[in-house]
């Protein structure tokens, strides 16, 4: 990447400065996320668009508890063991997300590689219940990547979510440091088979500002083409923690703008791509 598309993390630029949540619908959702102890990535992954999407009845809801088994250097998730599966957890969510009046919920979870199947069953039973619960919801299901077995994503394929995503994170020569038991190859192959097994619309997202190059940008802009993604979204990282990975550069407003561009001439039907883009960010316009 050019010296001049970023500046040192020497502090927080101007365009990364939000506003505080406010506004009715937004005191609403609060109030119900935290009298039913709802686990939202929202909430649990610091989100800085969390005002704007509750604000406009929009939410990321997490399944599967909120302690994860693998110890990613950028996410804010809790790691270690995680509690027993909750059996009841598919028709709570469902009830929220009708007591909320949800328009279109985003449904992700932490990765349990500790389970036989990865989490899958609870993830396709949160989704039917959504169904018949609040049949008019469309539902994005941002999963993890269930060790790329395929009958553990056939699960996903067969409740036929609007739109299924799964997150590149980082470019191929930082996988091993920012995603550590992830797979860069694994994750492409992830997505070109739920494509391939018929699923309506295929989304994935990257950070930037780890140290990636732009060439190395475009490459996996290119490798998500291939995989026939139609939906990406680029934001910037943002350290969670001291413990986390460093930010090792703010990546300018006219170089998202560039990786727009780029994308949408690449062939992606829809590319958010900002400094304060996130994977569910805006999720209810990927639908169309």
């Amino acid at each position: 990447m050019s010296v001049d598309s970023v500046i040192p993390p020497a502090g927080k630029p101007k365009w990364l400065r939000v506003k505080l949540p406010t506004g009715k619908k937004y005191t609403q959702l609060r109030g119900l996320v935290d009298k039913y102890e709802l686990n939202t990535i929202c909430t649990s992954g610091s989100c800085p668009n969390m005002g704007e999407c509750w604000g406009e009845g929009t939410a990321t809801f997490m399944i599967l508890g909120n302690i994860c088994t693998r110890s990613c250097g950028f996410c804010g998730v809790q790691t270690g063991r995680p509690s027993a599966v909750d059996w009841a957890e598919p028709e709570k969510v469902a009830r929220s997300i009708k007591l909320m009046e949800i328009k279109h919920a985003v449904i992700t979870s932490v990765d349990r590689d500790d389970l036989k199947d990865m989490g899958s069953i609870i993830w396709a039973e949160t989704v039917k219940a959504i169904r018949r619960t609040s049949p008019q919801t469309t539902l994005e299901t941002l999963i993890p990547d269930f060790q790329g077995i395929e009958r553990h994503l056939d699960r996903i394929v067969e409740v036929a979510p609007e739109v299924v995503s799964h997150n590149m994170e980082t470019v191929k020569r930082l996988t091993r440091e920012v995603r550590i038991q992830a797979k860069y190859e694994r994750s492409l192959a992830v997505l070109r088979y739920l494509h391939d097994q018929g699923v309506n619309r295929t989304k994935s997202g990257i950070m930037l500002g780890l140290g990636e190059l732009e060439e190395e940008v475009f490459e996996t802009m290119e490798d998500l083409r291939d995989a026939k993604v139609d939906v990406l979204t680029i934001g910037q990282y943002l350290q969670p923690t001291k413990k986390h990975l460093p930010v090792q550069e703010f990546i300018l407003p006219e170089q998202f703008k560039k990786y727009e561009e780029a994308g949408l001439k690449m062939g992606f039907r829809h590319v958010e791509s900002g400094a304060l883009v996130r994977s569910s960010y805006k999720a209810h316009k990927h639908i169309h």
